[in-house]
């Protein structure tokens, strides 16, 4: 690894602009907006409906960026902070692999430079004060059945999805039920990556409703007199960190909202600042084209972040599993038939990419054992539709493995030209944008509102929020709410069980099917293998 001095100066980035956390670890300061004008080509990399080991997504956009690199382009990437949870879970690091890994690789998948505890930090604070101005009196007579700021906590723990709060006496609190989330779907971490400064950061969580009144009234952190203290604890965390790759690129590493309950991309600040300083920048957007893409085109496109080319990341497993077979069996046997079967769920997010004009390339991730014809059933479907393909290499190749991608992709954004388009406009009703979505992006035929979605959908018009995105909370593994449905259904419904506003990040939080804010460990959870060696070296953390 390089000093990180060395490697912020790739960028133009000054030794007395970084706060440094050790030699490799650093912080920017938000002073480097105030001069970035370049206007980089911006790379979005998505994939399809993933496994639940995921299809190498961050993987590949490291990957990219090393591979530009080594093309002679000044090229960033910028991903997402890994949460503690699911690396203790069942989908280990967040940092990349093989040779296309952001470094120090432990120290970002683990604690990382603190921006996890601040956002928990600060998300609680207004929890205890919320119980706390309850208990001395409660003079915004706040309902406490309608105390709807959840407390968070960085882990799976399924435990803590519904707990009773203020048991004890009357000395101990007022007793309530409330819930957890998990850290990375707490609003506000969705406000720290949205935030363009300081300034910006207030605003927002002076927004953040934390309860109502007997008589509806929301009760803000404005209210509650939180905000203040709200953004000490955040004022270190809205900077971008910055790291590097394994071949020493430049990279960002900011915010880590997931998209299956959050918007799931990095922070807005860090991609200003790369497209501002470099000549290609490379992000990802979690999950597939029906969750983490359509979300950063709708929700954080509004703000001023646009794309040029997409990357669709595909894998034969998770082909073959879209068509039929068991992940065992995905891995683990060759079938034509499976991958024609499972290319009708890349055709779905083919079909997203273009609803909203921009130019793309399928990037197939090849893992050691890929079969060669099944490869080029992939490749023969793509060039039978004029659609650029690339077999990529990441994992065992680095840069070197995704040259060919990074040419086609350097070719396609100087060829074509991104007619961008939203998927929906914001004065369209709550119902039409979420129709719009649930129809145009996931292919449903219908849309099923409990008594409590139709209930927020009444507070969500009587508070004037009806004009904001819409933030799908849906599961990742199929286009439908049931991820039991693989490949591409037809005629499935959509049931939006609740929709919860986040009115400091400014958008709306449909719940369907039995997604949940707080995951649960497997039965052999990825914690069981982590171990530290005489050493100190961390062992089991990927």
């Amino acid at each position: 690894m390089l000093e990180i001095s060395e490697v912020a100066k790739k960028l133009g980035i000054k030794e007395k602009e970084l706060i440094p956390y050790g030699r490799y670890k650093a912080k920017v300061s938000l002073d480097v907006l105030k001069r970035a004008r370049k206007k980089a080509k911006s790379i979005l990399v998505t994939t399809i409906n993933p496994t639940p080991e995921g299809e190498g997504k961050t993987t590949m956009a490291i990957g990219i960026a090393q591979a530009l690199s080594q093309l002679g382009k000044k090229a960033v990437v910028s991903i997402r902070e890994p949460s503690i949870g699911p690396i203790m879970g069942i989908k280990g690091g967040g940092t990349g692999g093989g040779r296309s890994k952001v470094v120090p690789s432990d120290d970002i998948n683990l604690h990382f430079n603190g921006d996890m505890h601040a956002v928990a930090i600060a998300h609680n604070l207004l929890s205890a004060l919320v119980d706390n101005h309850i208990y001395h009196g409660n003079s915004f007579h706040i309902d406490p059945r309608y105390v709807v700021w959840p407390r968070v906590i960085d882990m799976n723990d399924r435990n803590l999805r519904n707990v009773v709060v203020g048991l004890g006496g009357p000395k101990d609190g007022v007793p309530r039920q409330d819930r957890f989330s998990i850290t990375a779907a707490s609003e506000v971490m969705a406000i720290l990556c949205l935030s363009n400064d300081i300034d910006d950061l207030k605003k927002r969580l002076s927004k953040v409703i934390a309860a109502y009144s007997y008589n509806e009234e929301p009760i803000t952190a404005k209210h509650l007199k939180a905000v203040g203290a709200m953004t000490a604890l955040l004022k270190d965390a809205i900077k971008p960190n910055i790291v590097q790759t394994l071949e020493t690129t430049p990279a960002f590493v900011h915010g880590g909202p997931f998209a299956n309950i959050a918007h799931g991309t990095s922070s807005i600040v860090a991609a200003k600042m790369a497209i501002g300083l470099a000549d290609y920048f490379v992000t990802e957007a979690g999950f597939g084209t029906d969750l983490g893409a359509e979300k950063f085109f709708n929700i954080v496109s509004r703000l001023g972040i646009s794309i040029d080319a997409v990357v669709i990341v595909v894998s034969l497993k998770a082909l073959k599993w879209h068509g039929g077979m068991s992940l065992r069996e995905a891995k683990r046997k060759r079938s034509i038939r499976a991958i024609r079967k499972g290319i009708k769920n890349l055709e779905k997010h083919i079909e997203n990419i273009e609803i909203f004009g921009i130019p793309f390339i399928i990037a197939l991730n090849k893992f050691e054992g890929d079969d060669e014809k099944e490869i080029m059933e992939v490749e023969k479907y793509c060039n039978d539709r004029n659609i650029p393909f690339a077999v990529a290499e990441p994992y065992s190749m680095g840069g070197e493995g995704c040259i060919e991608l990074a040419g086609k992709l350097v070719s396609l954004l100087h060829e074509k030209k991104a007619k961008f388009e939203y998927l929906y406009s914001l004065d369209m009703s709550v119902k039409e944008k979420i129709e719009a979505i649930a129809k145009k992006i996931y292919g449903a035929a219908r849309i099923v509102y409990s008594v409590t979605a139709e209930d927020d959908i009444r507070i969500i018009k009587k508070l004037g929020l009806e004009n904001i995105p819409i933030c799908m909370a849906k599961t990742p593994y199929s286009l439908a709410d049931d991820p039991a449905l693989r490949g591409r259904p037809e005629g499935f419904k959509i049931t939006i069980k609740e929709i919860r506003i986040s009115a400091g990040a400014g958008f709306l939080v449909p719940i369907t099917g039995k997604i949940t804010t707080m995951p649960g460990l497997p039965l052999k959870p990825n914690a069981e293998k982590i171990n530290v060696d005489g050493d100190g070296n961390i062992i089991g953390v990927s």
